[in-house]
């Protein structure tokens, strides 16, 4: 589900576990982008952010090929990283809550102090943050998903089931704004990812995230990919730079989607997508470049997601922002991409919204459910056989 326990490392630290990646231009100020990292699936009321992790947003600027044979988004080596950390849990509140405060780092080098709850959040030099509990705004028929991989056929029923209703996540919102944060010399294009890694002078890179459902879904084991039966490639894909993939098991990655890539455009029964003679599939090496483009000199858009990859394919021009907004129901946009190229009708998973729709204002996210349900799991291919 998106990137929720995300791999072994994921499920035995939740403080540092990434759930979702949200960039998109601010639907009441277009001249500002928001970046949303969620982190901490199942939270549980009082739940803290690690104090031994750094939680960063990073974001380059990237630029649209003008031909279909140029390189897939050309992204520089500039970044403005957006780097937040936290500490121990101070003494309680007047409530009996837990109070943990929060620096962020500007790409200036300019902190930011905020209080993790405090929907005031922080503020400085054209930035706002804010940082706490809220309700997960992610929504999938997680238990279908499953079962369609498992059957190896299209499993979801009109009207699905939302595995993910009424649960929290611990969220980190910075809205920034563009001309004074990034500079127009920066251009309008941007790639953003985001990432946890531990803390001190010599990081190690925890979990990243850029696109959903990259390790739980396309790197996932379905039995089709014989050149990686036993490793775990989640952790591994984890430690990766989002920006430059290292050699040592970039054929590994590039093997499983090659394999999962053939294997999702057949669940409808047709193939869709032609692969080269060698068996690379066309989206192999867009899905690879694991980040988020955003377009900011576009309106803000709620079913954006993929967009400007699409239009990449297509060989057409872009004309939403892209990124991804926290009402959007990539899952679907997704889904239809991998099994019908989106020349056929949309692939749903009978999932449509949130529990609660995120709002159009700062800090966006919808409060957080005072009584969460019991943490859900993420069920198996090999559990549903």
């Amino acid at each position: 589900m998106s990137d929720h326990l995300s791999g072994p490392r994921a499920l035995a630290d939740p403080a540092i576990d990434l759930a979702d990646l949200y960039a998109f231009p601010s639907p009441a100020r277009p001249d500002r982008l928001v970046l949303v990292m969620n982190v901490f699936p199942n939270a549980r009321p009082g739940a803290l952010f690690s104090d031994a992790a750094d939680y960063r947003f990073r974001v380059r600027p990237a630029r649209i090929p003008s031909e279909r044979s140029d390189p897939l988004f050309g992204v520089g080596t500039d970044e403005y990283a957006f780097t937040c950390t936290f500490s121990a849990p101070a003494e309680p509140d007047a409530d009996g809550a837990p109070v943990q405060r929060g620096t962020c780092v500007l790409p200036s080098g300019e902190s930011v102090s905020f209080e993790v709850d405090d929907e005031r959040g922080g503020h400085g030099s054209g930035v706002r943050i804010y940082a706490g509990v809220r309700l997960d705004p992610f929504f999938m028929d997680v238990g279908k998903e499953v079962e369609t991989r498992a059957a190896r056929r299209l499993a979801f029923l009109p009207k699905g089931s939302n595995a993910l209703e009424g649960a929290d996540v611990l969220t980190i919102v910075v809205e920034l704004d563009v001309a004074t944060v990034l500079g127009s010399a920066s251009g309008t294009v941007f790639a953003v990812a985001a990432e946890t890694v531990t803390a001190g002078p010599y990081p190690m890179r925890l979990e990243r995230l850029g696109r959903l459902e990259m390790k739980n879904v396309l790197l996932s084991e379905n039995g089709v990919d014989p050149g990686n039966t036993v490793v775990e490639l989640r952790d591994l894909y984890n430690e990766e730079d989002p920006f430059e993939l290292a050699p040592t098991y970039v054929s590994a990655y590039r093997s499983r989607l090659n394999a999962n890539l053939v294997f999702f455009d057949g669940l409808d029964g047709r193939l869709d997508w032609s692969t080269q003679p060698d068996g690379t599939h066309p989206l192999t090496e867009l899905f690879l470049a694991d980040f988020l483009v955003v377009d900011v000199a576009k309106p803000y858009a709620e079913d954006s997601y993929l967009e400007i990859e699409r239009a990449l394919l297509e060989g057409r021009a872009h004309t939403t922002c892209g990124g991804r907004s926290l009402n959007d129901d990539g899952f679907d946009t997704l889904y239809t991409l991998l099994i019908n190229a989106g020349r056929g009708p949309r692939i749903s998973d009978g999932v449509d919204g949130a529990t609660v729709p995120a709002s159009r204002e700062f800090p966006y996210l919808a409060p957080p459910n005072p009584d969460p349900p019991a943490p859900y799991s993420v069920p198996t291919v090999a559990a549903s056989r």
